[in-house]
């Protein structure tokens, strides 16, 4: 943490301009909040496609008044180049986090997850550079490692893509080769995995799984559980996720930078142990949920397990993530039950 807590004072004592697009979402809304709270000045950019003005209102209650004075919001869509042409505008760094996540939502509608993930993030690029911002970072995805079976996932080797979905997240990180090659514009894609917490939506047929547990588990409700439980993934708290986001944008390291990092703990949990994680934290927190999983059928596109090697991130960046799995969980859990009840 110590590389972190130097940026966040650094940037207490000389503020910047930020553009974070996807700003009303559940990883731009928690950028927001950190920003803002270390003095920043944040320009935001969202359509509300997914993101929600509730979150941004959270975020409102949460900063004192000075900070939210500091907050910039357009309604806009990275699809239109004259939306991401004014959103960048005298702006420092760029958190590009604005996309159609899901891998079952992209099967299922792969022009839309191609519009949005492709040409809204070629747009973003395009109006950046011309802007000519410090650094360009962007959310990319594990989705990358396809089909690839090693374990843990090292950046460098990636299999062949299972979704429309990893096919757009992949080719993000080859638009952002080619602009450093031909343009000498710098970027740097961190690859999530499965980042999870506060203002994270339960809601909808593509809600990650563990607010939509949480919702579920809060409400009585059956849980379902895709396969046999034994699926695993390296799930990662938001917090880290801010971390990373902050460190990639503020990195004086030439070498760290045109990279692609993955953004995890380096740890690994089944979904079985993850229903026990949130029973357990509910508990915790006066709510009993002593019903037993459904199992059901794997869902199409999604890889077995998933595993991150972190070794790049700490060498290149000094990212150290501060919280695991289940102390995210306990540390979100009091935003589940008021939030999601």
């Amino acid at each position: 943490m110590i590389a972190y807590e130097k940026v966040k004072e650094t940037l207490k004592q000389h503020p910047r301009t930020w553009l974070i697009t996807g700003v009303a979402g559940f990883i731009g809304s928690n950028l927001l909040e950190t920003l803002l709270l270390l003095n920043q000045k944040v320009v935001g950019l969202d359509n509300f496609s997914t993101g929600f003005q509730q979150n941004l209102d959270e975020v409102q209650k949460l900063v004192s008044k000075k900070h939210w004075q500091g907050f910039t919001f357009i309604e806009g869509d990275i699809r239109n180049f004259e939306d991401c042409q004014a959103a960048c505008k005298n702006v420092d760094y760029v958190l590009h986090q604005a996309a159609l996540g899901s891998v079952p939502r992209s099967i299922a509608n792969p022009i839309n997850t191609n519009n949005t993930n492709i040409s809204g993030y070629l747009n973003m690029l395009v109006a950046a550079r011309d802007a000519k911002v410090k650094s360009f970072t962007y959310a990319a995805s594990s989705s990358t490692y396809g089909d690839h079976p090693a374990l843990p996932k090292v950046e460098d080797n990636i299999g062949k893509p299972l979704s429309p979905y990893a096919v757009t997240k992949y080719v993000n990180e080859l638009y952002a080769e080619v602009f450093a090659r031909t343009y000498d514009f710098n970027t740097i894609g961190l690859r999530y995995f499965n980042i999870f917490g506060k203002r994270q939506t339960p809601d909808g047929a593509y809600a990650a799984v563990i607010p939509k547990w949480t919702a579920s588990m809060i409400k009585g409700e059956k849980v379902f559980i895709n396969g046999d439980g034994d699926t695993s993934r390296d799930f990662n708290f938001i917090e880290n996720a801010v971390q990373a986001n902050i460190l990639a944008a503020t990195t004086t390291n030439f070498e760290a930078k045109n990279q692609v990092y993955n953004v995890a703990v380096g740890g690994r949990t089944t979904l079985n142990t993850l229903f026990e994680y949130i029973q357990e934290a509910l508990k915790d927190n006066g709510v009993t949920y002593s019903k037993v999983p459904v199992y059901r059928d794997f869902r199409e596109g999604d890889v077995r397990h998933s595993q991150a090697d972190i070794s790049k991130i700490k060498n290149l960046l000094g990212y150290s993530p501060e919280f695991f799995i289940n102390d995210g969980i306990v540390k979100a859990m009091p935003w589940y039950v008021q939030f999601l009840d």
